[in-house]
């Protein structure tokens, strides 16, 4: 009878989200409806990880939403102003 053994080793890695940062962008107009003081801008870092445990972070998204008409604005949208605020 042959005797033979094995090693099983299972890697749990993919990507999540960080913690979500928000910042109200007081004294920035919103480009679609000119109201001042109503933009939230959220960040939200990605990263890669190892057994639940970050690595390095992958990329950041940035968001921001106006909270009088509901519009969105994704960071290649963000206007000059909207950069310096942040």
């Amino acid at each position: 009878m042959k005797n033979s053994s094995f090693v099983v080793m299972i890697l749990f890695f993919g990507t999540r989200s960080g913690k979500k940062q928000t910042k109200t962008l007081s004294n920035v107009s919103c480009p679609h409806c000119s109201q001042t003081g109503t933009l939230t801008a959220i960040t939200q870092p990605n990263y890669v990880h190892l057994f639940w445990i970050p690595i390095f972070k992958l990329k950041t998204s940035q968001f921001a939403e106006c909270s009088h008409c509901k519009r969105g604005f994704y960071k290649e949208e963000f206007t000059s102003e909207m950069e310096r605020a942040l």
